[in-house]
């Protein structure tokens, strides 16, 4: 809102030197990393399954600020004008009809596909502009006898709408398709969001606003201004102290709540600063949101020029706006010698840096489903957090996922390299948690260095060494032996180097008592909703396996459960079916399709249809380490398991309560076959599941041990 920017925080630097000699030691750890990694990908998926895993993910489309299509004659263009719309926008304007036009002319295009009405508040235009809008089909017109400003024909549109959120938008806007259903979509994702904003960018591409700030001297900041639309430190959704009028959303009984738009501040000017401190003073909360686009011409129809015309007002209504707020100002906004980065993290508890191999795909991976579900956890405890993964890709939507879950998600170009990525950014982290020991091992020393106030958590997500000494016993490969123990010495080396280490199981966490004895280790398992009220025994059938098969324990477990525990199961009952999900099946199992009851479906983004058909889920590993994402899925599911020791270590369960277990393939059949035709069994098994996933792997059981961790971290 105010021309002047605040003074940049202080950020730490190194020489030039220093970083190239840590960015070629970083490089070297990182290779030999890189090369023990990729010898024990070919020895165990060979050549084709570890060039697979070597796909890079397309970089992302780049925000270009287009031109609106050329505008309909005004008898051409047809605005929706649905008799229940979920959304009213509220377009006030003072002639200009060419601007106007244009920004009408986008939102007939948008294609978002809530339902909104248009208002155009005509606020005494000169002679003609009501003619003109009046032609237009679908358009609801309404006519200020008298001038009343921006604030007064707010006012009066919203007192004339339908929807269940009102939109302000200013007429010099062209919005850009999909910028209300993601506008809208915050209050559903955010329940305890009263107000949202979409970011603004100028006609040339460079961003006008990512979010307000208010200084404590009342200076207002548009965040991000003429930085790069792209940045991740502008795409993310967070809580802000205002949002620009230009393209604002809130709940209209709300709006009606708080008496609208404040004449106080007419005709113009920190009006939508004043209503995001009204907001927030409600319990509420202001939201920025990145995916909602709209290309603003400012100045366009208010000047630039602060000493003259509108622009005038800005500097009187400053004053007005300390006045009103002096108390809340010195108590909760920074000066403007903070900065703007630091004033924009509003109620942030502590800054935290998430480390992994690859941006959390759940539909993909039950490592994914905790990472996705352990950033949530961060965020709902009040931590800012950021994240990138090991190779810095940005993976589409997963990666606009993390980002609309609040996650400051980097990704290349904008990462670089990372000893300058730490020098810039890593002395302001509280905590960094790394998971795997392929990813904290070459950038340890970069974090001890550049984050010294961090506290280090090694997250080993299973213990690697464990998984390859298991897999070595069972194919007799003394190879694989010795590369598990050169795992288990570079584990227990990040383990004693680290503040804090966690595993996902007590079983792992009794093992490095002995292992690691001065070690502090946590348990933070899997983590998932449980989902009751599925379909009864009777309306099921069939038998289901999900697991990703660059995951080399579920080649094993399927090629044994088609070759020697299926085939016993169907000798007795020939109608059962097998359904195995997972991505890049090896050509063995996918030529399995079709034959001895098996279905191979592959991806399969949304389980849920198939967890809601299937009798039984199986888990025939004879193999691995850790907890199974498989087995907590399928029970929170409500649907009952049949597993091996191996599948179910850790977690709790209890024989022929929570899950049935077998580890030969006779006895395995054996299994399935009983909890396939006993109802009383299957429901059992069902309620003892669910009841297993409230009490060991909900959200609310890891809570605890966050919360621990960051009520020992030291204030800010």
């Amino acid at each position: 809102m105010d021309a002047s920017p605040p003074k940049p925080a202080a950020r730490a630097t190194a020489s030039p030197l220093r970083l190239w000699l840590e960015a070629l030691a970083w490089r070297r750890r990182r290779l030999l990393s890189l090369c023990r990694r990729g010898w024990a990908s070919l020895r165990v998926r060979g050549l084709r399954g570890t060039l697979a895993r070597l796909r890079p993910s397309p970089p992302p489309q780049p925000f270009v600020a287009t031109a609106p299509r050329a505008p309909a004659a005004p008898g051409e263009l047809r605005l929706p004008c649905p008799d229940a719309p979920r959304a009213s926008i509220i377009v006030p304007v003072h002639g200009q009809p060419a601007l106007t036009l244009a920004c009408l002319q986008s939102l007939a295009d948008s294609g978002d596909q809530a339902g909104f009405e248009v208002i155009v508040v005509d606020d005494a235009s000169p002679a003609g502009t009501t003619e003109f809008l009046a032609t237009i089909d679908g358009l609801r017109l309404r006519r200020n006898e008298s001038n009343l400003g921006f604030i007064g024909s707010i006012n009066a549109g919203a007192a004339m709408a339908r929807g269940e959120y009102l939109v302000l938008l200013n007429n010099d806007t062209t919005v850009v398709p999909g910028w209300l259903d993601a506008l809208l979509a915050t209050f559903d994702a955010y329940p305890d969001t009263g107000a949202a904003g979409s970011k603004l960018v100028y006609p040339d591409g460079r961003l006008q606003e990512a979010g307000g700030i208010i200084f404590r001297d009342g200076l207002c900041w548009n965040h991000g201004r003429f930085e790069h639309p792209d940045d991740p430190r502008f795409n993310f959704v967070r809580e802000v102290d205002y949002c620009s009028g230009a393209a604002l959303a809130i709940p209209r009984a709300l709006f009606a709540r708080l008496g609208g738009l404040d004449a106080h501040f007419a005709p113009a000017y920190y009006e939508d600063a004043d209503l995001g401190m009204r907001v927030r003073r409600e319990g509420l909360r202001v939201r920025y949101q990145p995916a909602s686009v709209v290309v603003h011409h400012e100045g366009a129809s208010a000047g630039t020029d602060p000493t003259a015309g509108m622009k005038a007002h800005q500097a009187i209504n400053r004053g007005r706006f300390v006045g009103r707020w002096r108390e809340v100002l010195e108590q909760a906004h920074l000066p403007p010698t903070a900065g703007a980065d630091a004033a924009s993290e509003r109620g942030r508890r502590h800054r935290v840096l998430v480390l992994d191999a690859c941006t959390p795909m759940p539909d993909r991976d039950s490592g994914s489903v905790r990472m996705l579900a352990l950033l949530r956890l961060l965020r709902e405890e009040g931590c800012h957090v950021a994240f990138f993964n090991e190779s810095g890709s940005h993976d589409g939507d997963y990666t606009r996922a993390l980002q609309q879950l609040g996650v400051e998600t980097w990704h290349q170009p904008w990462l670089g390299g990372l000893p300058r990525w730490l020098a810039r950014h890593g002395a302001g982290f509280d905590l960094v948690v790394a998971a795997r020991h392929t990813v904290l091992g070459p950038v340890l020393e970069l974090l001890r260095l550049h984050a010294p106030r961090a506290a280090l958590v090694f997250d080993t997500v299973d213990l690697h060494f464990l998984r390859e000494q298991r897999a070595a016993e069972l194919a007799g490969d003394r190879a694989g032996l010795r590369a598990a123990e050169r795992t288990r010495r570079i584990e227990l080396d990040l383990i004693a180097r680290s503040d804090r280490t966690w595993v996902v199981s007590e079983a792992e966490r009794q093992l490095l008592a002995t292992l690691a004895p001065g070690a502090r280790v946590g348990v933070v398992s899997n983590i998932h909703e449980p989902v009751a009220g599925g379909p009864g025994f009777e309306a099921r059938s069939g038998l289901l396996f999900v697991g990703g098969f660059r995951h080399p324990p579920n080649v094993d477990a399927v090629r044994w459960l088609a070759a020697e525990i299926l085939p016993r199961v169907r000798a007795r009952e020939p109608g059962i079916t097998l359904h195995v999900v997972g991505a890049e099946a090896p050509a063995d199992i996918a030529a399995l399709d079709g034959h001895d009851g098996i279905r191979v479906h592959g991806h399969v983004p949304d389980l849920a249809p198939l967890l809601r058909q299937c009798r039984l889920s199986v888990a025939p590993l004879r193999y691995g380490a850790g907890v199974k994402g498989k087995v907590n899925q399928a029970l929170a599911h409500g649907l009952p398991v049949v597993a091996t020791h191996c599948a179910v270590e850790g977690m709790h369960l209890r024989e022929g309560e929570e899950a049935l277990v077998a580890d030969d393939a006779a006895a395995f059949a054996d299994a399935v076959l009983r909890a396939h035709a006993d109802a009383a069994l299957w429901q059992r098994l069902s309620e003892g599941g669910l009841a297993n996933t409230r009490r060991h792997f909900s959200p609310e059981a890891v809570r605890p041990v966050l919360r621990a961790l960051l009520d020992g971290l030291p204030a800010r």
